[in-house]
């Protein structure tokens, strides 16, 4: 049987997350609110930079299991990762323990979060994978979309990996949509037409939040 990923690691990632988001950027966190305050819930975040998860993690009112990539996991990192309740993804497969895992976290209530590019890109969510759509129509939960904006647009002066210490990254939390078309088929056409559904959510959410941060 899969082990569950941790709550209370998940709580103690999130006030990691908090220390450390707070005390090398300026994060301006806008709608958190819209978040549900209980139950299962989806965070659908853009990726554009590396600090896009734990940003989120730092600045979402409740603790998020992330899906990451099992490339992440490297050397100390994975037993840190997996402490803190992250699911380790294979990408190159479709990794059962993953899909358990995550399927876990909705079921017992929990936020899953997961970048629906799949990979950092431009982080304009214009090529969605289709597992969103699966965990949403499958697990009952509506989908939150977030925009990180200000991670990637220019290279820190001390480390060039990370983002400018003290730079203002703003977080966007939109309004929570169902992805299903409410008849709870799992079929390959219902996830396409979920995943265009989303699609164009997560498109029009993106939009709506360069407008309201200027960025």
């Amino acid at each position: 049987m899969t082990e569950l990923p941790s709550a209370r690691g998940a709580e103690v990632g999130r006030r990691i997350g908090v220390g450390l988001m707070y005390g090398l950027w300026k994060p301006r966190v806008l709608g958190a609110w819209r978040v549900p305050a209980s139950g299962p819930v989806i965070l659908a975040v853009n990726h554009s930079h590396n600090i896009d998860g734990p940003m989120v993690m730092g600045v979402a009112p409740r603790p998020t299991h992330f899906l990451i990539k099992k490339e992440a996991f490297i050397g100390p990192l994975d037993p840190f990762l997996l402490g803190i309740g992250q699911v380790k993804v294979d990408r190159d497969t479709t990794d059962r323990t993953a899909i358990t895992g995550a399927l876990g976290v909705l079921d017992s209530g929990g936020v899953l979060g997961i970048f629906p590019e799949g990979t950092r890109g431009e982080g304009d969510f214009a090529s969605l994978r289709a597992g969103l759509a699966y965990f949403a129509v499958r697990g009952g939960a509506p989908i939150v979309p977030v925009a990180v904006l200000g991670s990637s647009e220019k290279p820190g002066r001390l480390i060039k990996a990370l983002p400018p210490l003290r730079s203002r990254v703003d977080v966007v939390f939109g309004e929570p949509f169902e992805a299903g078309d409410g008849s709870g088929r799992r079929t390959r056409k219902a996830l396409d037409e979920a995943t265009g559904r989303i699609q164009k959510q997560l498109a029009a959410h993106l939009e709506n939040a360069r407008r309201l941060t200027g960025r």
